[in-house]
C-alpha cells in the first residue's frame, strides 16, 4: 500500500442526554463519509460517562458502527476510569479491571498493533499505566514484543493521554498531573520507545489542538469532536476548538492536516451542563 490515510477523532463524549455532542459527531461522520479514509481511530473518551452509565458506551458504539470505514478504539478516562498520579489526589473514578473488560466487550481490544504503508502503528491503553493492575503489566510485556517486531519500520503511537506537556522530564504538578501519562510509568514507556524509530505520538484528552516536535518526534493532540473547556476552567495550552486530524502515511514519511468538519460547533462545556 503506497499510502495509508488515517483519520483521528477523540473525546467524542457521546450520550443520549446531550444532543449537541451527537450533532457534532454527525457532522464528523458526514465528513468521514465524504473523505473515506482507510481507517478511523478514536483515541479515547468515546462515552460521556461509561463507569456510571452503561448506556453511554452502547450509544457510542452504535454511532461508530454506522461509520462507512473501519474503526479502531482506545479507552479514555470517561470510558474505563482514571489512573492515579503521585502528586494529585486519587481519582474519583479509578480505573479497574472490570472497567477495562467492559470496554473490551463493547469496543474490542484496548491495545493494538498493525502495519501499513511501511509503518508500524501501535495503540496503547494509557489509563492502566501507573495502576499496578494486571492489565498494566500485561500491556508492557505486549508492548515489548510489539516494538521488537517493528523491524526498523517508523512507528506511530496512539493513546488517550499525551506523554507530557513539552518534554519527557516535565515535572508532575498536582494541578495538571491527570492530563499526561503519569510517572513513573511514563519514564518506562519513553525508555521503551527510545529503542525504535518513533516518529509520531498522537493523543487527545486535553480538548485542545496542539502540534509540536520534541527530540525529532512529532506530538499531535487531537481536539474533542464534541466540546471545548472554557478558559476559566482550563488554561490555554493549544487551540480550543472542536475538530479532527487527518494523516497520510507513506513509506518513511507522513503528513498531518488539522481539520474542522463543516457544521461543527464549539460547544462550551459549562453552557452544555447548564442546559442539561
Amino acid at each position: 500500500m503506497p499510502e495509508f490515510r488515517l483519520t483521528q477523532i477523540s473525546d467524542t463524549h457521546l450520550t443520549r442526554r446531550h444532543q449537541e455532542l451527537t450533532d457534532n459527531f454527525h457532522r464528523v461522520s458526514e465528513y468521514i463519509d465524504a473523505t473515506r479514509p482507510d481507517l478511523v481511530v478514536n483515541s479515547g473518551d468515546l462515552a460521556w460517562d461509561a463507569p456510571t452509565n452503561p448506556d453511554d458506551p452502547e450509544f457510542a458504539h452504535e454511532l461508530h458502527a454506522a461509520l462507512p470505514v473501519p474503526c479502531r478504539y482506545l479507552p479514555g478516562n470517561h470510558d474505563v476510569g482514571d489512573n492515579p498520579t503521585l502528586p494529585a489526589p486519587a481519582p474519583s473514578q479509578p480505573v479497574t479491571e472490570q472497567g477495562v473488560q467492559a470496554f473490551r466487550a463493547c469496543f474490542g481490544e484496548d491495545r493494538w498493533r498493525f502495519e501499513a504503508a511501511g509503518w508500524c502503528f501501535i495503540g496503547l491503553n494509557s489509563l492502566v499505566m501507573n495502576t499496578g493492575l494486571a492489565s498494566e503489566a500485561q500491556q508492557f510485556d505486549w508492548l515489548a514484543q510489539a516494538l521488537a517486531s517493528a523491524d526498523r519500520r517508523p512507528v506511530a503511537l496512539f493513546l488517550h493521554k499525551p506523554l507530557f506537556l513539552n518534554s519527557p522530564e516535565d515535572a508532575e504538578l498536582a494541578a495538571t498531573a491527570m492530563r499526561f501519562v503519569p510517572m513513573p510509568s511514563r519514564r518506562r514507556l519513553v525508555e521503551m520507545l527510545n529503542t525504535v524509530d518513533l516518529r509520531l505520538v498522537a493523543s487527545g484528552h486535553v480538548h485542545q489542538r496542539r502540534d509540536f516536535t520534541s527530540r525529532h518526534v512529532r506530538h499531535v493532540w487531537a481536539p474533542s469532536t464534541g466540546f471545548i473547556i472554557p478558559d476559566r476552567k482550563q488554561e490555554v495550552i493549544g487551540r480550543k476548538e472542536v475538530g479532527l486530524v487527518e494523516y497520510r502515511f507513506q513509506p518513511d514519511a507522513f503528513e498531518v492536516r488539522h481539520v474542522r468538519a463543516p457544521g461543527q460547533i464549539d460547544v462550551d462545556l459549562e453552557q452544555l451542563l447548564r442546559r442539561s
